[in-house]
């Protein structure tokens, strides 16, 4: 879909985040949300599951939090939208909010067109990495 629903929004403030600690060792998860304003339970949950994707690993104690576990050149905004959506694989459909109860199933005069935009933003989102945000970023302090 082309609006990216909030968690997955979330989940990328966070690896963005994270992505701008790399190399300094984890970072708390209580910066984290105040600085990309992320309520903190959501927060939790979200990186909960972004340790199953295996770009984000966490390290308990005083000083743990949080860290990426490869570099943001190597991190596409697809990758981690598609871990984000995993859940709902081939049940989603462009045009529908599930093909499990939708009435025109096999049978849609839209399903194609909006296969080819989520496609399209795909292609977009495949070939962002979370480095080219941050780059963005830096760009846009130095235009201040």
């Amino acid at each position: 879909m082309a609006i990216t629903p909030k968690k997955n929004q979330y989940a990328l403030r966070a690896i963005f985040e994270l992505a701008k600690h790399r190399g300094k060792g984890p970072k708390k998860i209580s910066e984290i949300a105040e600085v990309q304003a992320i309520p903190l339970r959501f927060l939790e949950v979200i990186l909960g599951q972004l340790k199953g994707s295996g770009l984000v690993e966490s390290k308990r104690g005083f000083y743990g939090g949080y860290s990426l576990t490869r570099s943001a050149d190597k991190i596409s905004v697809g990758d981690v939208l598609r871990f984000m959506d995993k859940p709902m694989g081939s049940e989603r459909c462009g045009a529908c909010v599930s093909t499990s109860n939708c009435p025109f199933s096999g049978n849609c005069a839209f399903a194609s067109m909006w296969n080819r935009v989520n496609e399209a933003i795909f292609d977009i989102y495949d070939s962002t990495t979370i480095q080219d945000l941050l780059n963005n970023e830096k760009q846009i302090h130095r235009q201040k």
